[in-house]
Parts: C-alpha cells; structure tokens; sequence
C-alpha cells in the first residue's frame, strides 16, 4: 500500500508540476504586455522597458516561471497581479471557499441519490424503479447544466418565491438563510454527475452481480445483506474512479452555475480578470483548479486500493 501511494503521490506532483509550467508559459505568451495594460497606449518604450525590469518581465520565461514556482513551494505564495497589485493569495482566500462549498454539497447530493438510485435500479432491474432511475439518468446527461438554473430560478423564486433569486448569503448571517441561497445551485450542480453517477452504479453493480464469486455465495446460504455488501465493494470500484474525476469537472459547470445565480465565487474572480487581461489571476484560478482536480483523483485512487486490495499488490 505503502508503494502504491508513492507511486501516485509521484505522479500526481509530476502532473501539477508540467501543468503549472504550461500555464505560466500560455499565460505569458498574450501578445500585450501587462505594462502596456497598466501604463495605457500612450506609454513610451522607455516606460514598458522600465516597468518589466521593475517587474522582472524582462527575464526569460523559464526563470519567472523558477522564481514563481520556488515562492509558491516555499512560501504558498501565488504572487501578485501586474495590472490591479493584489494580492492573489487574498483573492482566492476570499472566493475559493464559496465555490468549494458549492461543489462539496453538490457532489455529496450527487454521490449519495446516485448510489441509492444506482443499487435499487440494478437490484430490481426491468421494475418501474429501474425504469424510472434510468430515464431520470437519460435526463440529467442530456440537459444542459445551465438550463435547470434558469427553469428553477423561474418556478422557485420567480413565481412561489421560496429560494432567492441569487446571491450568496454567508454562514454568519444564519444557518436557515445560508442553505436557502445555496440550496438550488447545489441542486443543479448535482444534476448531470447524479445521472452519470447512478448509471455506472446499475451497470457496475449488474456486471459484479453475475458473477460465478456471487452466485457462490448466494448458494453458501450468505444472507442478501451481506451478499450485496460484498457485491457493491467490488462494484464501487469504477464508481469512485468517476467520482473523482467528476469532483474535477464540477468546479468547470459552477462557473456557469454561479453566473446563473449571481454568487460571487471563483467564476466572478475567473471572468474579471479575462475581462481585464489579468493572466496573473487566471494562472492563480486555474492552479488550484488543477490541484483540486489531481488531490481529488489521488484520493480517488487511494480508496480504490482500499476497495480492491489487488490494485495495492499489483502497485508493489
């Protein structure tokens, strides 16, 4: 086991590491210079040349990317934008956390009905449950992610005015009002990885249940329960290998989502610094992206080798 993560921790380091070497040099690769952003058309040369040695613009770009990579290991920092002098750590501090909660929620919805969904559907296949459970997956894979945002926004809000239009209301304000501001984002956050989800549950847990293994132990006098204990460990397998890299891609759809709702998390950060050529804040945005993405499959692949030791052995 010990190998195993190892391994993967290795390969996870050596992703971020090619990752945040591409991305410093797309990031740098915009044909403006940030000075001729920050200083206006009408800067002289002297000015630009002025302001990218104060800078250090003017180095080669494999030596910024050393001196921001060697501040970022050792020091967290992610450095400070050229065009607005903020501080980067302080922005994603201050909106990473709104659109992390609304992942996290969403994915623990989309995960937990997918499962129960998947298991009953795979269970009682061919019944009216298996029926509905796969037309319901057949419908979140095929709708937009942005289009029941604005359906539930014009039937929840609109029309009954049971949840706020949008907005994000924090935690400190009160617990009641906190989970009305965020509970349709989370909801349409979990819509399309919950059909994904409930439909590689059917299948997994249909292929593992046929086996000759389960068959045995239905015949050993094994009790259902215990059976399909069994089953649904070898059956979680592929199940948490989406998982993970379904928790990556959710971070893209609350993007939308947060435009949709008007939350004030990293799509807003992301969008204004597009919006004013800021790559400083692009870079930091979509850095912890990256290493939310890859934390999130090393850990995926971590609880596979718990599932199916094998995985462990095979590493070793």
């Amino acid at each position: 086991m010990l190998v195993l993560i190892l391994r993967r921790a290795g390969f996870s380091l050596f992703s971020l590491l090619v990752v945040s070497l591409i991305l410093f040099a797309l990031t740098r690769s915009i044909p403006d210079s940030p000075a001729r952003i920050v200083l206006g058309d009408e800067a002289t040369e002297e000015q630009i040349a002025q302001f990218e040695a104060d800078h250090g613009l003017d180095r080669p770009v494999l030596v910024q990317y050393l001196a921001w990579l060697e501040r970022l290991v050792l020091h967290g920092d992610l450095g400070r934008s050229f065009t607005t002098r903020l501080d980067m750590n302080a922005q994603v501090t201050e909106t990473l956390p709104v659109t992390l909660e609304l992942v996290c929620i969403g994915f623990v919805v989309a995960l937990t009905i997918s499962l129960v969904l998947g298991t009953l559907s795979a269970l009682w296949r061919d019944s009216p449950v298996d029926y509905a459970a796969r037309l319901l997956a057949v419908l979140g894979v095929s709708i937009p992610g942005f289009w029941p945002a604005l359906v539930l926004v014009l039937a929840l809000t609109v029309e009954r005015d049971w949840f706020p239009p949008g907005g994000f209301v924090p935690l400190g304000e009160g617990l009641a009002e906190h989970l009305r501001s965020i509970a349709l984002p989370c909801l349409c956050l979990s819509v399309f990885y919950m059909a994904v989800l409930t439909r590689m549950t059917r299948s997994s847990l249909l292929e593992v249940l046929g086996q000759d293994y389960m068959r045995t132990a239905r015949a050993a006098g094994l009790s259902r329960p215990r059976v399909l204990l069994y089953g649904l460990r070898n059956a979680l397998v592929p199940v948490v290998t989406i998982a993970g890299v379904s928790f990556g891609h959710m971070f893209g759809l609350a993007l939308i989502i947060e435009r949709v709702f008007n939350i004030g998390g990293m799509s807003r950060a992301l969008l204004t610094a597009i919006q004013q050529r800021d790559y400083a804040l692009v870079q930091a945005v979509v850095m912890m992206f990256t290493i939310i993405f890859v934390v999130a499959n090393l850990i995926a692949d971590l609880l596979n080798a718990w599932l199916n030791p094998r995985l462990a052995a095979r590493a070793a």
